[in-house]
């Protein structure tokens, strides 16, 4: 028998076997984002290769290009090749661009290693979030969702904590790229030897719970992405969450360097400030999922989460233009609560995308999760770039202000979604006979 890496699954896997395959799934998330990680070296690397911050704005900027085009590509061949065909390769390839991060010397190089590595990761991340909704009914999806988030949060939290408490002792940042090329190239041999994917016949399929099936496409026609194109609702949703992303991207990518120039704190006190955002945003990713499952709902949760955020941001903003009144503690608390309101909003909002997408053909997941991974990006382009522009000419409290207009815009996006806004709705779904079981 010919051994490969890309096993089918002719039935829907059940119970223990489907919550394994999910898990690495999120596991394959979780590392994906970590090979992509550099958030916590930037300030150091900003000072040995001798750049400004707006020239590592502009090679960031130029990575996330490619990287989003690559997912937008990868996206659309996953529902045609598959998943794991592309995630295996892709993944592995990552982990090894890593370890030629630590032979960068001057922005040229930085900008050709993250170019590379930028399309490959883009490639391996757009795979991810099919394989969790193929492994999730409607019933657990936020909350797979929501461990789907610890990838890209738990990624952040993770380089975070690992430079929190290795800097200060191994002092270079690129003992960072060494220790993410030996995590990620190990784990991702376990993933390779573990993971599965849906037949086509059973991505094709709408599952309500693991054994009540409520719809499945009988058109034998290709799918086409212009389904999806032609839809108010998902234009919606991109819009929409483009908005939201300015300040996840913002923090995700300046954060420390943001608190090491405002507040004056050490690079790997930074880190650790940033931590604390990242924890209660892990809790909160999986409580809200949890919660939204068991009611059904989606929108309330993404407009309460957006109307914490905002109030919390203007905290923020507070802080950064009085700096000298706020202690470490204090911007921890502020993080925290940013970091928890935030994921209050995007586990629901993401099972309510995937629903969405699902309802006009539930055989277009990975494109739809394409074009979230290159709206992503182009985001991303779009902080790099901007931010630097921004703080140069005015300060950071100035980009926060324009990071809040935007989660407001989220707020308004929010009313062309669809979906229920109370359980009452439910009545007459395929969800109704489930929430009342619940009570």
């Amino acid at each position: 028998m010919k051994l490969s890496y890309v096993r089918y699954l002719g039935e829907y896997p059940m119970g223990r076997r489907r919550a394994f395959l999910l898990s690495m799934a999120v596991l394959a998330s979780l590392i994906t984002s970590y090979e992509a990680a550099i958030a916590p070296v930037v300030p150091l690397l900003l000072t040995d290769l001798k750049m400004s911050l707006t020239t590592y704005g502009l090679i960031a900027a130029a990575a996330s290009i490619v990287g989003a085009f690559a997912g937008i590509i990868a996206g659309r061949l996953t529902d045609k090749i598959g998943r794991v065909r592309l995630l295996i390769p892709a993944m592995l390839l990552t982990s090894l661009l890593c370890f030629a991060m630590t032979l960068v010397t001057t922005p040229g190089e930085l900008l050709t290693v993250r170019i590379v590595l930028s399309f490959v990761d883009g490639i391996a991340a757009a795979s991810t979030a099919p394989l969790v909704r193929d492994f999730s009914p409607r019933m657990g999806r936020a909350t797979a969702f929501g461990f789907w988030t610890w990838g890209p949060v738990g990624a952040n939290f993770l380089s975070a904590a690992i430079a929190g408490a290795t800097l200060g002792v191994l002092g270079s940042w690129h003992s960072q790229f060494v220790i993410m090329g030996v995590v990620s190239f190990v784990i991702s041999i376990v993933i390779a030897l573990n993971i599965a994917e849906l037949s086509p016949e059973l991505k094709a399929t709408i599952l309500q719970t693991e054994l009540k099936a409520v719809g499945k496409v009988t058109d034998t026609a290709p799918p086409k992405a212009s389904a999806l194109l032609r839809s108010r609702c998902i234009w919606a949703h991109v819009i929409g969450i483009a908005t939201w992303l300015v300040i996840y991207i913002t923090l995700l990518v300046y954060g420390q360097t943001m608190l090491v120039a405002v507040f004056k704190v050490s690079a790997a006190e930074a880190s650790q400030i940033m931590t604390a955002f990242w924890i209660l945003d892990l809790v909160v990713l999986i409580v809200a999922g949890r919660l939204s499952d068991r009611w059904q709902l989606r929108r309330p949760f993404s407009a309460i989460g957006t109307v914490l955020g905002i109030g919390v941001l203007g905290v923020l903003i507070w802080e950064t233009a009085n700096p000298q009144s706020v202690s470490s503690l204090g911007l921890m608390v502020t993080g925290s609560l940013l970091g928890g309101s935030l994921a209050l909003a995007y586990a629901p909002w993401m099972a309510n995308f995937s629903e969405n997408a699902e309802d006009i053909d539930p055989r277009l997941q990975g494109t739809a999760w394409g074009l979230f991974a290159f709206v992503t990006k182009a985001i991303a382009v779009l902080v790099l770039l901007g931010a630097p522009l921004v703080v140069a000419a005015s300060s950071w409290t100035t980009w926060l202000w324009v990071s809040l207009v935007c989660l407001a815009a989220f707020g308004i996006a929010i009313l062309f979604f669809e979906g229920p806004w109370r359980r009452r709705q439910l009545v007459g779904t395929p969800a109704e006979e489930i929430v009342l079981a619940a009570d």
